[in-house]
């Protein structure tokens, strides 16, 4: 008879308490939730800031290093999946639905709300692609860079468990076969569950707003937890299919009718201006960012600051170890320099892209057009 293991009994146990006390008292919940939210950002913003910053610039030095030819995996190891397939699984495990969200909805926030200034004017356009870019570029992708490929070179190049204690195992020790490490994927297990569960809350508020919309079906709590069982259900077929089938085949589905949906706006324009948007965008990117990474807002919006950039990178933490196990588990055989270039320039260069083209074809650029910030003015 198979028995469950400590780290299952004890996830499982932490997860049904919350779940009972969202359901009895949801107002506690929320309140206490949001006290401990407020209380972390506000001691630790800048923890969060200079961890994100830490893990990116560990991937960008592990791109130029000697360990960058290291393989995950023997040393005459080749990658499972092809580039494209490879790039596919990437989008859908890292951003998925919440990239098609938020490509909207988060330059028009940061237009009209900016991290500095009026909103409603050309400067805060730019604070607004911008910052969107910052939110979805390399730092998040660098967050989960890194931790797959710790759990990737434990796995693949050492022969470990496939589980996050065992790639501290260089640092702890025999520790990570005891409490020492249950106790780390008890926490890992935890931050996955609440990640997945934000995720899947937006997802479900968006799928039924998007119903409501087009189709007259009532936006209710009833229909989000219906479509989340929908979801839940789907998720859990893929999976029982495995990497080879199911997930393989939605993930270059998903990528494909992302792409499609893409190109689509992208063609129907204004295509030039989109391409002007992006270059100018990307450069002030690239140039804003030390500024942006260590940005607190203390003499500004700090507020601003705790809402989106340290709501964000602590949401990429928590989503980190379900997400760099699975990224983990898809890279082998790559070695460590294709896997760091993949995982960071692809997706931040994708999600880019994807801003600057929903952000001309969003609903606020039309009081941009307004504000006389189409091209020639």
């Amino acid at each position: 008879m198979k028995t469950f293991t400590p780290v299952f009994i004890a996830s499982f146990a932490l997860a049904v308490a919350f779940l009972l006390w969202g359901a009895v008292t949801p107002n506690h919940l929320a309140s206490v939730t949001g006290t401990i939210q407020t209380y972390l950002l506000n001691t630790f913003g800048w923890f969060y800031l200079l961890s994100a910053l830490g893990l990116l610039l560990c991937a960008v030095y592990l791109i130029f290093s000697p360990y960058g030819a290291i393989p995950l995996g023997p040393d005459d190891a080749q990658p499972e999946f092809p580039l494209f397939t490879w790039f596919a699984m990437l989008f859908c495990a890292g951003m998925g639905i919440g990239l098609v969200f938020w490509g909207v909805a988060e330059p028009s926030s940061h237009f009209y709300d900016p991290p500095r200034g009026p909103g409603g004017t050309p400067e805060a356009a730019q604070l607004a692609i911008r910052y969107s870019f910052f939110h979805w570029g390399l730092h998040p992708w660098g967050i989960y860079a890194i931790v797959a490929l710790c759990l990737a070179y434990a796995q693949f190049r050492k022969q470990d468990p496939g589980l996050i204690s065992h790639s501290c195992r260089s640092l702890l020790g025999d520790k990570v076969d005891g409490y020492v490490g249950h106790t780390i994927d008890i926490i890992a297990v935890f931050a996955t569950v609440f990640g997945v569960a934000t995720s899947l809350g937006f997802g479900a508020m968006q799928i039924s707003g998007g119903l409501s919309y087009l189709f007259g079906v009532p936006n209710t709590l009833t229909t989000q937890l219906s479509l989340i069982m929908i979801v839940t259900i789907l998720y859990m077929l893929s999976a029982q299919t495995g990497l080879q089938r199911g997930i393989k085949y939605l993930s270059n589905l998903n990528m494909a009718l992302a792409i499609s949906l893409m190109l689509f706006l992208f063609t129907l324009g204004p295509t030039q201006f989109i391409i002007k948007i992006f270059t100018s965008t990307l450069w002030g990117y690239i140039q804003n960012l030390p500024v942006m990474s260590l940005d607190l807002g203390l003499f500004q919006n700090s507020d601003w600051i705790h809402n989106w950039t340290l709501f964000y990178w602590a949401w990429w933490i928590a989503w980190a170890p379900f997400v760099g196990t699975f990224i983990a588990r898809i890279s082998k055989g790559r070695t460590i320099r294709e896997f760091v270039l993949g995982v960071l320039l692809v997706p931040t260069i994708f999600c880019a892209i994807w801003f600057s083209v929903f952000w001309r074809n969003g609903y606020f650029f039309r009081d941009v057009s307004s504000s006389r910030v189409t091209s020639g003015h």
